[in-house]
């Protein structure tokens, strides 16, 4: 039986106008490199020691393996919703439906993430510079607010302006970055950082032991979340069987090879000086300063900001395209399942926009939550539910590859989405357990297998759903 088509004329379409860089551009704009560099690595110390790029390498490879997966599924499904379709047509409708609810839960904490982290770090330049010198408690949430507006704005256009102000956005703030990276590099080789900082390859030697580097990898998995989120426009890109695949394992081995490279170049730049990386709020911001100059600081801190709002940006595209896609399958045309006469789902890309916004609301008006911790919660949580979908991902990739052999590979490719299912099913294992007993982590698997907890109730409470998703799924023709 043939699944999704490239087409799907009978259903309210998407219009197929996105070249192979612009899926590279919601990919790596979602992933968003430039702020992930300067905010992530910070959390990952907490818990990895000195041993952060390791944890990045672990994460990498994580995502290398599941990426195996999505190239193939990708080549031979072509679908806005991404997982919800993958999961839907391998492993069953009433899987698919709670895998896509699961990434939407992810997209919309991750919306509360980056526009959180815009609202911190636009704060922090603007202190910098002088301009907000003093700034309230509750400052950064105004220019989170205002990232959330600006995503709302830009997401309701045609995608191709969207993908296309992500990736020159991110594009100019990574260059700065590997030029400040390769200038801090050379002064370590050289001998002259400041501090006394050097080059060494201890900061790949684990302190903590593997179960602590297991524990910082989260964050490792929160940068390269959004690797896969070309996924969700293989209805609106040009020749989707070659280009989508293309986009997602380039994003990935970029992804890999920049985090593993930048961490390694900050934790060594910082040297001994383990209190001054976890409480920077911008890594590369202050090594710009210390290392090329205070200029190149704020440009470096600016362009996060900057990311941080693409990025949020991304998880709004990405979060509505599954959303319209359930909606679209549920209702057909009606509702979240509607496109403008732009050819966008303005409803969904709404109703994503104001989950995030609710979400702050009620963190910060009853738990007393600053930008800061609104970061680190949601994040927490988006990725713990993340890694739980990219498990059911691979099990579908494995069913379609090696169990029903839809596509023709090479039996040891087997290895790829085992290797997956090892590295996802500990990093979730060492999160859990020993259940954390203090402080807000306590809460963050709970809510995270509540969102799951609620896709499977909804699921089950509505069979009839399950079913015209499961026709929907397998109405019209495609596939490889």
């Amino acid at each position: 039986m043939k699944i999704l088509s490239d087409t799907a004329e009978t259903r309210p379409g998407l219009r197929r106008s996105l070249s192979v860089w612009q899926a590279v551009g919601l990919s790596v704009a979602l992933m968003a490199p430039s702020m992930a560099a300067n905010i992530n690595p910070q959390q990952t110390a907490a818990a990895a020691g000195r041993a952060v790029p390791l944890a990045f390498l672990l994460s990498a490879v994580g995502v290398l393996l599941v990426a195996y997966g999505f190239v193939k599924l990708c080549q031979y499904y072509q679908h806005a919703g991404s997982v919800y379709a993958f999961v839907g047509a391998t492993l069953g409708p009433r899987a698919g439906v709670i895998s896509g609810i699961g990434l939407l839960g992810t997209y919309t904490f991750y919306a509360v993430v980056t526009s959180s982290a815009a609202g911190t770090l636009g704060t922090a330049f603007l202190t910098q510079v002088g301009i907000w010198p003093d700034p309230p408690s509750w400052g950064p949430f105004v220019l989170t607010a205002v990232a959330l507006a600006g995503a709302w704005l830009l997401s309701v256009l045609p995608a191709r302006r969207g993908t296309s102000t992500l990736l020159a956005v991110e594009g100019a703030t990574i260059a700065v970055i590997l030029l400040v990276t390769v200038v801090i590099g050379v002064r370590l080789v050289a001998g002259n950082a400041p501090g006394g900082a050097r080059f060494t390859m201890a900061v790949f030697v684990p302190e903590t032991g593997l179960s602590g580097v297991f524990l910082g990898a989260v964050f490792g998995f929160l940068s390269f979340a959004g690797f896969e989120a070309a996924a969700t426009l293989g209805e609106e890109t040009h020749d989707p069987k070659r280009n989508i695949p293309r986009a997602i394992l380039g994003t990935a081995i970029f992804g890999g090879l920049y985090f593993v490279v930048v961490t390694a170049v900050e934790m060594m730049a910082f040297g001994s000086d383990a209190g001054a990386f976890h409480d920077s709020p911008s890594l590369l911001g202050d090594l710009g300063s210390r290392y090329a100059g205070a200029w190149v600081g704020d440009v470096i801190s600016v362009g996060a900001a900057i990311s941080a709002f693409g990025c949020c940006l991304a998880c709004v595209v990405g979060g509505s395209r599954l959303l319209y896609a359930l909606g679209r399958d549920a209702v057909g045309g009606r509702g979240i399942g509607r496109t403008s006469s732009r050819g966008t789902p303005v409803a969904a890309v709404s109703a994503v926009t104001a989950a995030a916004a609710l979400i702050i609301l009620v963190c910060a008006l009853f738990f007393g939550a600053t930008a800061s911790d609104t970061f680190a919660w949601s994040g927490s949580i988006g990725t713990l539910i993340l890694l739980v979908i990219y498990l059911l991902t691979t099990v579908g990739a494995i069913l379609l590859l090696f169990v029903k052999r839809r596509m023709r590979v090479p039996g040891w490719h087997l290895v790829f989405p085992v290797g997956a299912l090892a590295v996802l099913g500990y990093t979730v294992y060492v999160n859990v357990v020993p259940y954390p007993t203090e402080g807000p982590a306590r809460w963050f698997p709970v809510v995270a297998a509540a969102v799951l907890a609620l896709a499977v109730i909804l699921v089950l409470s509505a069979p009839a759903y399950a079913r015209r998703v499961g026709e929907r799924l397998t109405s019209v023709d495609g596939g490889a």
